[in-house]
């Protein structure tokens, strides 16, 4: 009966280690995956995360941050970077957008959100249906020559009440009547398009803009023709979050010849 005892308590004791060591395991973190710790090439590019300085220096690397941004947004994996504290602290004494947004000022078109963007990283002028006059020309040629910016997007939106405005032309008070006429060009050319008045007008008032800055003189159009900036539009969905660049403004591109190096964002 002694022998038994003594055979049978160690082998309990080893059973009780055993069963022990298996409950830490469970309620210990498990190490995460390469892809899954933040920083990381393959977080990276599970984010679709673009180097900032380069989207600074490059508009076609700009272009792909933006997209990139925009993805994360849409697929609900924002990082929401250059938001905090040290952000604020670095852009305390200047500003180096990689990019100036010209869109509406729609309160349902959050420009930092929906391309997950951060301080300092986007320079934005909003008018009702992005309708540009001269202090808007001004804003965005600031940003270009003073800022460095080098990728201008005439941000346009689904349902733009200025747009469709433009297309039903009611009676509007004061100052209004001038966004109804600078979109009225655009309503004028989708009166017998095939598909939804109001979608194709949106697209083709960005499209429209889109042109009036590439032709813009002084400034604008002689750095675009040299291929210094670039200029597209897209329109952005209400329901989906998607932002589509344009296919229309993307093509025949100026290829980019910087004329000096860019200053990296502090």
């Amino acid at each position: 009966m002694m022998l038994t005892r003594f055979v049978l308590t160690p082998l309990l004791a080893l059973t009780c280690l055993a069963h022990t060591a298996e409950a830490q395991t469970k309620r210990r973190p498990a190490k995460a995956a390469p892809s899954e710790v933040v920083g990381s090439p393959e977080w990276k590019a599970a984010h679709y995360v673009v180097d900032r300085d380069s989207a600074y220096a490059n508009p076609y690397v700009a272009l792909r941050k933006l997209q990139g941004g925009n993805r994360r947004f849409v697929e609900n994996k924002s990082i929401k970077p250059r938001q905090d504290q040290a952000a604020l602290t670095n852009t305390e004494k200047g500003q180096k957008p990689f990019a100036t947004i010209v869109g509406c000022s729609d309160s349902r078109v959050p420009n930092e959100i929906i391309f997950d963007q951060g301080v300092g990283d986007l320079f934005i002028i909003r008018t009702a249906g992005q309708v540009m006059a001269e202090a808007s020309y001004g804003s965005i040629e600031f940003s270009s020559v003073a800022l460095g910016a080098k990728l201008i997007v005439v941000l346009g939106h689904q349902s733009c009440g200025a747009v469709d405005a433009a297309i039903k032309r009611p009676d509007v008070p004061g100052h209004i009547i001038t966004l109804v006429n600078g979109i009225k060009p655009a309503a004028e050319k989708t009166k017998n398009m095939a598909g939804d008045r109001l979608d194709n007008t949106i697209r083709q008032n960005v499209l429209d803009q889109v042109q009036q800055l590439r032709d813009l003189e002084p400034v604008l159009a002689k750095k675009y023709r040299n291929g210094e900036i670039l200029i597209v539009g897209a329109v952005y969905n209400l329901h989906s979050g998607k932002v589509e660049f344009l296919p229309e403004t993307l093509q025949n591109l100026p290829a980019f010849r910087p004329t000096a190096a860019a200053t990296p964002a502090k």
